[in-house]
C-alpha cells in the first residue's frame, strides 16, 4: 500500500498597494502584477506537472488533506477553479478537506463561487485586525468598510466553514482595541480563529522601521497581555484553545495543520514550499525533506523534486521536531505513532521533563518546555 501525505501549495501571488506587500511579512511572494498576470497559467501547469511527480516519486495512494496557502491565493481570482479542477483529475484524489487562504481585498463574489465549485470546504481568511491606524502603518491592503463586506460575503459562501486569522501586538493596539476585534470578528460567525501575536522577522520592512525608529511596538510584557487578552475572549465566546495559535468550535479543528503537529508526513508544491516524507519502516524514526527555492521562473521551469534542496532527518532530529510540533497541539504527540516511528515512547525519551510539567501548561509555556525536554534527550547515538 502506498503513502497516505497531505498535500501543500504555495501561491507565490500577492495584492500589491502600489507600496508592496504587508510590512511584517517574510513569505515569499511577488506583489508584480505584470508578473503575475505573465505566469499564473504557467504557474498552475507547473504545479499540477509537480504534483502528479510527487505522488508517483513518493508512492502516494491517499492524499487526505490539502492545503493552498501563499503568498495570496485569492490574487488567482478565477484561475483557482483551473487549480482545483486539474487537481481532482488525479487518479485517487479524494481529500476530506481543502483549505484555501484568501485575503479579504481579493476574496471577491467570482473567487469564492470557484473555490466553492471547486470542492473547497474551508477558507482562511486574513483579517488581521478592524483598527485602521493599526492596518495602515504596517502597509496591510484594506479598510474596515472592506473587511465588513468581505466577511459577510465569505461567511454566506462558508457558512460553517470560515476560518480567520487575528494578530495582536501591532503598533497602536491596545486591550480595548483587541477585544473590538474579536467582537466584530463574532459577527460574522467564524468557526475556527487563529491568533497570533506579531513576530518581527529580520529583513523585513517592519524589522527596519523599527531599527530605524519610524514605529514602535508593546513591549513584550505588554504585547502577552494582549494575546491573552484575545484568547480569554475566545475562550469565553465558546471557542477551544487546541494549539498554540489556534481556536475552533466542537468539530471545526483544521485536520491539515493537525498533520503537521502530529508529522504526518506531507508534499509541498510551488516555489519556496516544503515537503516532509517519515519512511514507514517500523522505528527508522528517518525522514526526507525537500524544499523549493523561492524563484518563480526558476520553479516553472523545472517544477520537479530533483531541483529541491533535499535533506535527511536522521532519527534524533526527527524525535526534536516530533516533539517541537506535537507539543503545539493541545493533546500533545500521537502516542502510537511516536512508539511505533522511534521505537519508544514520548515517556523513555523525556521523564524527568514530563514529570515536571506534569501539572503545568506546556502549550502557554511552549519554549520553556522543550529547552528542559531537549536537554534531557539523549544523544543521537542513544535515542
Amino acid at each position: 500500500m502506498g503513502a497516505s501525505l497531505s498535500l501543500y501549495i504555495h501561491v507565490p501571488f500577492c495584492a500589491s498597494n502600489n507600496r508592496g506587500r504587508c510590512d511584517y511579512c517574510d513569505f515569499y511572494s511577488t506583489a508584480d502584477e505584470n508578473l503575475q498576470n505573465d505566469y499564473i497559467d504557467t504557474f498552475i501547469s507547473a504545479v499540477i506537472e509537480d504534483v502528479k511527480y510527487q505522488i508517483k516519486y513518493f508512492n502516494v495512494s491517499e492524499i487526505p488533506t490539502v492545503y493552498i496557502g501563499g503568498g495570496t491565493p485569492s490574487v488567482l481570482g478565477r484561475h483557482i477553479g483551473v487549480l482545483l479542477d486539474a487537481l481532482k483529475k488525479i487518479n485517487g484524489f479524494a481529500p476530506v478537506e481543502i483549505t484555501v487562504e484568501a485575503n479579504p481585498e481579493s476574496a471577491t463574489e467570482e473567487f469564492l463561487c470557484a473555490c466553492r465549485d471547486g470542492g473547497v470546504n474551508r477558507l482562511s481568511l486574513g483579517v488581521q485586525t478592524f483598527h485602521e491606524p493599526s492596518r495602515e502603518v504596517v502597509n496591510r491592503v484594506g479598510n474596515v468598510k472592506m473587511l465588513d463586506e468581505r466577511l459577510a460575503l465569505c461567511s454566506r459562501f462558508f457558512p460553517s466553514s470560515l476560518s480567520v486569522d487575528l494578530i495582536t501586538g501591532l503598533p497602536y493596539q491596545n486591550e480595548e482595541i483587541v477585544l473590538e476585534d474579536v467582537r466584530r470578528l463574532l459577527d460574522f460567525d467564524p468557526v475556527h480563529v487563529s491568533l497570533y501575536s506579531l513576530s518581527v522577522e529580520s529583513g523585513t520592512p517592519l524589522a527596519r522601521k523599527l531599527e530605524n525608529k519610524k514605529i514602535f511596538l508593546p513591549d513584550r510584557d505588554k504585547a502577552d497581555a494582549l494575546w491573552l487578552t484575545a484568547r480569554d475572549a475566545l475562550i469565553e465566546a465558546g471557542f477551544y484553545h487546541y494549539e498554540v495559535s489556534n481556536f475552533a468550535r466542537n468539530g471545526k479543528r483544521c485536520l491539515h495543520n493537525i498533520r503537521y503537529w502530529l508529522m504526518e508526513g506531507w508534499l509541498g508544491a510551488g516555489p519556496s514550499a516544503s515537503g516532509t516524507v517519515i519512511y514507514k519502516e517500523e522505528g527508522a524514526g528517518i525522514a526526507k525533506r525537500f524544499t523549493y527555492a523561492p524563484d518563480l521562473i526558476a520553479y516553472v521551469n523545472s517544477p520537479f523534486i530533483e531541483t529541491a534542496i533535499c535533506e535527511e532527518l536522521n532519527k534524533a532530529a526527527l524525535v526534536r521536531e516530533s516533539l517541537l510540533m506535537g507539543y503545539r497541539y493541545c493533546e500533545g504527540p500521537d502516542a502510537e505513532i511516536f512508539k511505533r516511528r522511534f521505537g519508544r515512547s514520548v515517556e523513555d525519551c523525556i521523564p524527568e521533563t514530563l514529570s515536571r510539567w506534569k501539572d503545568r501548561d506546556k502549550m502557554l509555556f511552549l519554549n520553556s518546555f522543550l529547552y528542559e525536554a531537549f536537554n534531557e534527550l539523549d544523544l543521537i547515538s542513544t535515542i
